[in-house]
C-alpha cells in the first residue's frame, strides 16, 4: 500500500510531534544491510526480517535544531540507531521505520497530518478515527487515543496513529481494514500502559502528592511541572515494553503489505463498462457518514416473480447447460428466429411444466444481451405485459391472449414433456442421453424474420456453426462481441445527443462503425440498457473533450 503510517504524540513542551514512521520502498538498494539480524517475523512471502544498524538517526525533513530539542517523550529511536528494516523478498518491497520519513516532501505531509490530528481534526470524545485531507497535503486517516501516565497532567498522554496517502478513494475503501487493525494496536498499547499506571499508583499515589505539592510549592513551579519529577517520559516507559517500537514496526509493515494486496485496480480501456459503473441511485450511507462503495456488478435483469417473492426452482426438470446446448436442442432455424426477437427487444414467452427448465432457458438466453438489458419473470400464473418483462415463464396450461399471438412483437416457445405425447413433427431430435430426449418443441410467432439479420446475430451463429469450438470458446467470443457492439451503442448515443443530424450523416456514422440499416433495431434497443447515471457520465466526458482548452 502506497502510504505512510506514523505514530504521533502531543508533547506538553514541544506540541505535536512525529514519533515513529513506517513506509514502503520498491527499491531496497537505498537501505543499508550491513547490520546484524535482530529477529525474524513471518510475513507474506516467508520471512520478514527486522534489521538494525549503527548510524545517525534518520530525521528526513527535520533540521539539526529539531533533533537537539527532542525530549524523552518525543523520541522513539535513540541516537546511534538507524531504525528498522523489513523485506518482502517475493514482492521486492522493503519496509522501513524511522523517527521521521526520509523524503522532505513526505515529511511535510506527515508533519501536517500530525499537527491536524492532535489539534483541530478530532472526532467527538477526542478518541477514535477521523478522515481529513486535501490534494496538496494528501489524505489522512487519523486515530487519536489516550495513554495512561501517572506523572502527566490529567494522568494521561495524547497520541494518534495517522495513515497518509495521496489516493483518497483507496484510503476510504480501506477504512474498515485500517481502523480495525489500528484499534487492536491501540488497545494493546493502552492495556500495557494501564498495568504500569496501576503499579505506580499502588506504590506511590500521585493525586495526594500533587495536592500536597500545590499547597507548599510556588505556584509558577506547579503550573510548569504539574506532574512528578520526570514529567516527559517515553512511550516505552509508559508501557514498560522495551521492544514496543520493534513491535509497532512489525505491525505497521504488515498493514502496509496486507493493505496493498487486499484491493486491486482495474485498467479501463476507454469509458468504463456499464456493468462496472457504480449505481449511485442505490448508494448507502454508513454510520460514519461515508458513502458505501460496492464493486458488485449491476444487473437490472434481476429476477422478479409476481406470484411469490421467493420461489424454489429445483423441481427436477431438465435443464439447458449453455447457449450451444439450447441451440442444438431446439434447432438452428428455431434458434435463428428466437435470437432475432431477443436482441431486438421483443417479448419472449416460454411455457413448460418445470420451473427449473424455465429458469435454465432464461439463464442461457440472457447471455445474448448485455447484463443491464432485459427483465425476467421466471414463472407466473398469468400472462404479464411486455412492459413488465422481456422474458416471461408460464405453465403449459396458462393461456396467451390472442392479441399477443397476432402481434409481431412477441414469440412463444412451448417445451412439451414426453407424458403429453408430442407429435413426431414437434419432437426434438437429440441423443437418448440428452435430458430433453422425447421432448417436443413448438414455436409460435406472427413476425417474419428479415432475410438480413443484425450483424451481431450473424457473427454469433457463424461461431456456433463451427463444431470444432467448445462452449467456453463460444462464451468468451460472445462476451467480446457484446462489448464491441455496446461500444458502438455508446458512440451512437453521443452522436445523437450532440445535435440534430440528417439521415446522410447518420448513415455515414453507421458506415464508420461498420453497421448497416439491419443493425438499427439492435442499436436502438441496446441503447436503452445505458443507465441514466452512465448516460450522464458519457455526456459529461464528451462535453469535456469538446470544450476548447484555456490559453
Amino acid at each position: 500500500m502506497n502510504a505512510v503510517i506514523s505514530l504521533c504524540h502531543f508533547c506538553e513542551l514541544h506540541g505535536p510531534r512525529i514519533l515513529f514512521s513506517t513506509q514502503a520502498y520498491h527499491n531496497d538498494a537505498q537501505l543499508s544491510e550491513g547490520a546484524s539480524l535482530e529477529g525474524a517475523f513471518r510475513g507474506r512471502a516467508g520471512t520478514l526480517c527486522s534489521i538494525s544498524s549503527a548510524g545517525s538517526e534518520r530525521s528526513g525533513g527535520a533540521s539539526g535544531s529539531q533533533r537537539t530539542e527532542l525530549c524523552e517523550a518525543c523520541r522513539s529511536i535513540q541516537q546511534g540507531h538507524a531504525g528498522f528494516v523489513s523485506h518482502d523478498h517475493d514482492a521486492g518491497i522493503s519496509y522501513t521505520s524511522t523517527q521521521y520519513p526520509a523524503q522532505p516532501q513526505i515529511f511535510t505531509m506527515v508533519r501536517q497530518a500530525c499537527i491536524r490530528s492532535l489539534s483541530c481534526e478530532v472526532c467527538p470524545g477526542r478518541e477514535g478515527p477521523i478522515f481529513f485531507g486535501d490534494e496538496h497535503y494528501g489524505y489522512t486517516l487519523s486515530y487519536t487515543f489516550f495513554v495512561k501516565d501517572s506523572q502527566a497532567r490529567g494522568f494521561q498522554r495524547w497520541y494518534s496513529i495517522v495513515v497518509v496517502m495521496a489516493d483518497r478513494t483507496f484510503l476510504l475503501n480501506s477504512w474498515p481494514f485500517l481502523t480495525s487493525n489500528i484499534r487492536s494496536i491501540i488497545q494493546k498499547v493502552q492495556s500495557q500502559a494501564i498495568s504500569v499506571y496501576e503499579t505506580e499508583q499502588e506504590a506511590q499515589p500521585q493525586r495526594a502528592e500533587r495536592i500536597n505539592r500545590q499547597l507548599h510549592a510556588p505556584q509558577k513551579l506547579f503550573l510548569r511541572r504539574g506532574g512528578g519529577s520526570q514529567v516527559f517520559r517515553s512511550l516505552i516507559d509508559l508501557t514498560g515494553d522495551k521492544q514496543l517500537f520493534r513491535y509497532l514496526h512489525m505491525l505497521f509493515s504488515w498493514i502496509l503489505m496486507a493493505g496493498g494486496s487486499r484491493l486491486t485496480e482495474k485498467v479501463l480501456e476507454g469509458p468504463p463498462n456499464e456493468e462496472a459503473f457504480i449505481d449511485f441511485a442505490s448508494e448507502e450511507e454508513t454510520e460514519e457518514g461515508f458513502i458505501k462503495v460496492t464493486t458488485k456488478l449491476l444487473d437490472s435483469g434481476k429476477e422478479s416473480d409476481s406470484a411469490a417473492t421467493e420461489t424454489n426452482y429445483a423441481d427436477g426438470g431438465p435443464m439447458f447447460r449453455s447457449l450451444s446446448h439450447f441451440r442444438k436442442v431446439i434447432g438452428s432455424i428455431n434458434f435463428h428466429d428466437l435470437a432475432y426477437h431477443i436482441i431486438t427487444g421483443n417479448q419472449v414467452i416460454v411455457r413448460s411444466q418445470c420451473k427449473s427448465t424455465l429458469k435454465s432457458v432464461f439463464d442461457v438466453l440472457k447471455t445474448l444481451l448485455p447484463t443491464t438489458i432485459g427483465t425476467t419473470i421466471v414463472y407466473s400464473t398469468k400472462y404479464e405485459e411486455s412492459w413488465k418483462c422481456n422474458f416471461l415463464g408460464l405453465s403449459l396450461e396458462t393461456g396467451i391472449p390472442d392479441y399477443v399471438l397476432s402481434s409481431e412483437l412477441y414469440i412463444a416457445l412451448d417445451i412439451i414433456p414426453p407424458e403429453l405425447n408430442p407429435t413426431n413433427y414437434t419432437k426434438i431430435l437429440v441423443d437418448s442421453s440428452d435430458p430433453f430426449y422425447d421432448y417436443g418443441i413448438v414455436i409460435k410467432s406472427s413476425a417474419t424474420v428479415p432475410d438480413k439479420v443484425p450483424t451481431f446475430q450473424s457473427r454469433v451463429e457463424n461461431m456456433m456453426d463451427n463444431g470444432s469450438v467448445d462452449e467456453n470458446v463460444v462464451s468468451t467470443f460472445l462476451q467480446a462481441v457484446k462489448q464491441e457492439w455496446m461500444n458502438k451503442v455508446k458512440m451512437l448515443f453521443k452522436f445523437t445527443r450532440a445535435g440534430s443530424h440528417t439521415e446522410e450523416e447518420t448513415s455515414r456514422l453507421l458506415k464508420i462503425l461498420q453497421a448497416g440499416h439491419e443493425d438499427e433495431p439492435l442499436l436502438k434497443y441496446w441503447k436503452m440498457g445505458l443507465s441514466s447515471q452512465y448516460k450522464s457520465h458519457l455526456l459529461t466526458e464528451s462535453m469535456g473533450l469538446a470544450s476548447p482548452s484555456s490559453p
